[in-house]
């Protein structure tokens, strides 16, 4: 089983998102789940959201403490709450933010890349490819398109499919088109 946590504010999308990751999963003939944590609902506020991938049936129900990757929508939160918390040390972490990860300069993001193998972090500028296609900054199917290059549990195609699926006509194309423009990102990362 592959469990990802993802981490944002309201209104970002974060409960989208794992629910586009978990129908891209399910896509492809694999079991998955998907369901939130709120805080305060209001927004601005932090929102966890949770997504299992399994190749058999999911029977676990509670929030996932020991994540195999992240996906952090928002930057500031670092400071906030310690987000890396329980990342296993082979897992994956993607950060929403034009900066690199060395320009962050948090303690616990530094502690939790030096724990994971080369390659396994990055920083993709989620949140400007999506004003550059959405016009709204909506990071979340970019950052689905950046995991699908980096992590490789689901395909790019599932991924564009469960965005067409979630957000029709002008507006889920312009998704899709920051999911592909992250994806080539980190493609590009991956060659360097």
């Amino acid at each position: 089983m592959f469990e990802v946590r993802i981490h944002g504010r309201g209104g970002q999308g974060v409960v989208t998102a794992a629910e586009m990751l978990s129908v891209a999963a399910f896509l492809e003939g694999k079991h998955a789940q998907a369901f939130p944590s709120f805080g305060s609902e209001r927004m601005g506020a932090p929102v966890v959201a949770f997504c299992r991938i399994s190749d058999r049936e999911i029977r676990l129900r509670e929030p996932i403490q020991r994540p195999d990757a992240l996906i952090v929508q928002d930057p500031t939160l670092f400071g906030a709450l310690d987000v890396t918390e329980g990342l296993k040390p082979d897992g994956y972490l993607m950060v929403n933010t034009a900066r690199s990860l060395a320009e962050i300069r948090e303690p616990r993001l530094d502690a939790a890349i030096a724990r994971l193998p080369t390659g396994h972090a990055a920083t993709i500028p989620a949140t400007e490819l999506a004003i550059k296609h959405i016009n709204r900054p909506a990071p979340n199917t970019a950052l689905l398109g950046a995991f699908a290059g980096k992590v490789g549990v689901v395909a790019l195609d599932s991924v564009i499919e469960a965005i067409r699926r979630a957000f029709s006509g002008r507006i889920g194309e312009a998704n899709v088109e920051a999911a592909r423009a992250a994806h080539a990102l980190v493609a590009a990362q991956a060659d360097a």
